[in-house]
């Protein structure tokens, strides 16, 4: 049987590459992380091994002995989170003397580069699974007003703005005043954050930065995403047709239909 590396972070997108995976007929070894990845991941998988945020060394090796040829990456880490998780072996601490900034995409390039050296390719797992790419236009909700159109396209020209510093994916702004622009907190809290400065209405952007390696680190938004926008009331999120996933994506459009959030393909 032919098999497949998954570094599984946290969220569901490890959950539906394993599944995807496996309706391929490839064997899941997978690497987990402790405190990040779902347990669930266990039942979709034919091995699995937990490690801490940085053991390099160690989910190579797990990669070498199974025989993997090929590895993706799924799912993030919660960087604000890292102080209790991290522990870098030799190899990763080595790894991070050399990079130039400790930027999002910069280490993931870095890791990608260390896999890779030991003759592991690293893929995009997106291929694997039909339908995931958000397509142009209204997905689900209301249409949107030209006063939000006009929103959500300057939200997405901040967000590529500041994109090219890699600080983060989301803009979120309400009648041409910016309310967050997400940085380490994550997008729940930059989002949570927008809502209690400036209440409901809010249109938010999730925007692809210009130097993303879309193989390892690419938008995404689900049902969780969604219901965390009916609870602090707004109005529409943007993402980029044809590049941002919709991880569950009828269970995730239904809800945003049912809660009057409008998800829309940003071309």
């Amino acid at each position: 049987m032919n098999k497949i590396g998954l570094i599984a972070g946290n969220g569901v997108f490890p959950l539906e590459v394993a599944r995807a995976a496996r309706q391929r007929g490839l064997g899941v070894i997978a690497v987990a992380h402790n405190g990040e990845t779902d347990p669930g991941l266990t039942a979709l998988v034919d091995e699995i091994t937990w490690i801490k945020v940085g053991e390099l060394q160690r989910m190579i090796e797990v990669f070498r002995t199974a025989g993997v040829k090929e590895a993706a990456m799924a799912g993030g880490i919660v960087r604000a989170q890292l102080g209790n998780s991290f522990a870098p072996d030799a190899r990763a601490l080595a790894m991070l003397r050399r990079v130039s900034r400790f930027s999002d995409d910069t280490i993931l390039r870095a890791v990608a580069g260390e896999i890779e050296a030991e003759g592991i390719v690293v893929i995009d797992p997106v291929p694997m699974l039909k339908g995931v790419l958000a397509g142009p236009g209204l997905l689900a909700g209301p249409a949107p007003s030209p006063a939000q159109l006009d929103d959500l396209g300057l939200a997405f020209g901040i967000a590529r703005a500041v994109g090219q510093f890699d600080i983060g994916q989301v803009v979120a702004i309400r009648d041409g005043v910016v309310g967050a622009i997400e940085a380490i907190e994550g997008t729940d809290a930059a989002l949570r954050r927008a809502a209690a400065l400036m209440g409901k209405g809010l249109v938010v952007a999730k925007a692809v930065k210009p130097s993303q390696d879309l193989r390892f680190d690419r938008p995404a938004i689900g049902a969780a995403t969604v219901d965390l926008l009916g609870e602090i009331g707004a109005a529409m999120i943007g993402i980029e047709a044809g590049k941002a996933m919709i991880l569950g994506r009828e269970n995730t459009l239904e809800r945003a239909a049912a809660l009057g959030v409008t998800v829309y393909g940003y071309e």
